[in-house]
């Protein structure tokens, strides 16, 4: 039982380690922090995370918290907040209504900005602990997409 404690902890100073290093070594482009001070001039207390394929910047804009997403060349991809349930638009919410998942419960929802000044909708609906999705929804209340969610 010893070692398979030692074992562990091993792995898991080893993954934790390799994350820092890793960290440490791919910097934030110039682009990408240009585009979007460019984009969010206003921002505050900004964190960036590599998620391998883009850069994400948690940051504020007064009260409301954002995730947005840049890829390494500068590009913007989307920007998201997250939204009080109460506060989703009734099109996006008849929309719900309409589908097939109205058994599910609306756990969270998120409105996010994307290219073409278009705005969509996603909303994390739970039946059971094994049974979650990701409904994402045009402004219009379109169903777009139905991802399942652990």
């Amino acid at each position: 039982m010893k070692k398979s404690i030692a074992l562990f902890m091993t792995v898991a100073l080893m993954v934790v380690a390799q994350h820092t290093l890793f960290a440490q070594l791919r910097k934030v482009p110039a682009a990408v922090t240009e585009a979007f001070k460019k984009k969010y001039p206003n921002a505050q207390d900004v964190e960036w995370k590599d998620k391998v394929t883009v850069f994400v910047a948690e940051f504020k804009e007064g009260a409301s918290e954002f995730e947005a997403r840049f890829t390494n060349k500068g590009e913007w991809k989307s920007t998201e907040n997250e939204l009080a349930v109460a506060q989703i638009p009734t099109a996006v919410k008849d929309g719900y209504d309409k589908s097939k998942y109205t058994d599910y419960e609306i756990v969270n929802a998120y409105k996010i900005a994307v290219p073409g000044d278009k705005v969509e909708y996603r909303l994390h609906v739970k039946k059971s602990d094994l049974q979650q999705k990701n409904l994402l929804f045009s402004s219009d209340g379109r169903l777009l997409k139905d991802n399942i969610t652990l």
